[in-house]
């Protein structure tokens, strides 16, 4: 169906529960530990080659509840068109799934979500019927550790709609060729005049754990943030990026590219400034902390033509 996609397919009976998930790669990281997984790289047993399988779930539908929790937290409007947002929160658990494999090479908790890019080629909708696909691809070097693609698909009526590459770093686990000249230094940020400023309390990760499934514990507290080296729990990064696409607003149009970049994690309580602004055909994001001046996130909104 998908050009680029490995041809060994994985069906799933249904999308999986990322508690599940993280569980699953948190035992199989304790295994190897003790003794009683395989060699190889970083994180799995299967040595430094990404797994050569796509992974598919098919019918899979929005709930108008999980919607209309989604669309009132992040800002979106009520309407039956599922934000580009949401539908990554839909399709995450699956390309998930991909990355607790035990011949996955990398650890699962800990990796750094470094940027995202989301092309909207036309509307979903609740009552669509999707399917999703989503695969890993490009493992390579970075300044800091090793960085890898996760690729995720959603089509429907057979017509891919949605497509979201999520890049991930690990820090500190190296390429076994010892290279370290991946992943270019990021340019220089002077903050821009703000447009905003967003109010984010201190239960926000757990409110937007609730409505994505992602209950990372560096997000839902400061004692379990804390024992990953955080001094109080982080917004998730799809938060932050798509409370951005949500200020942008019906601006965007029905078809769209959503490129973030993300440079510092969102402490809470946070009152962090933003911007969003026109920028040639598109728009242009940035949130950055008020006091500070370091960027959180930057990032664009640019139309797609056909």
């Amino acid at each position: 169906m998908t050009r680029g996609a490995p041809d060994a397919l994985v069906a799933l009976p249904r999308v999986p529960g990322l508690g599940g998930l993280y569980a699953r790669r948190l035992v199989a990281s304790a295994r190897r530990r003790g003794g009683g997984g395989g060699g190889g790289g970083g994180g799995g047993g299967g040595g430094w080659t990404l797994p050569e399988v796509t992974y598919a779930v098919d019918d899979v539908r929005a709930d108008v509840d999980h919607l209309t929790a989604y669309q009132h937290l992040l800002g979106e409007p009520a309407t039956d068109a599922l934000p580009a947002g949401f539908v990554h929160v839909l399709a995450f658990p699956v390309a998930t799934a991909v990355m607790v494999r035990d011949d996955f090479p990398l650890p699962l908790l800990g990796v750094v979500h470094l940027a995202n890019r989301v092309e909207q080629r036309r509307p979903l909708l609740l009552g669509d019927r999707l399917g999703v696909r989503a695969w890993a691809r490009d493992l390579r070097p970075h300044r800091s550790g090793t960085q890898v693609d996760l690729v995720t698909e959603v089509a429907a009526d057979g017509d891919v709609a949605w497509r979201g590459v999520s890049t991930y770093l690990a820090k500190g686990v190296r390429l076994p060729d010892g290279r370290d000249d991946g992943g270019a230094e990021r340019a220089a940020f002077t903050p821009p005049v703000r447009t905003g400023r967003w109010e984010l309390p201190a239960d926000t990760g757990r409110r937007y754990a609730a409505v994505s499934g992602d209950r990372n514990p560096i997000h839902l507290s400061p004692l379990t943030a804390r024992a990953f080296g955080f001094p109080r729990a982080i917004a998730h990064g799809m938060f932050t990026a798509s409370r951005a696409l949500a200020d942008v607003g019906a601006a965007r149009g029905d078809a769209f590219a959503w490129d973030v970049e993300f440079a510092a994690p969102v402490l809470l309580p946070a009152t962090p400034d933003v911007r969003v602004a026109r920028d040639g055909d598109g728009h242009a994001f940035a949130v950055w902390h008020a006091r500070s001046g370091k960027p959180h996130l930057t990032g664009t909104v640019t139309p797609l033509t056909a």
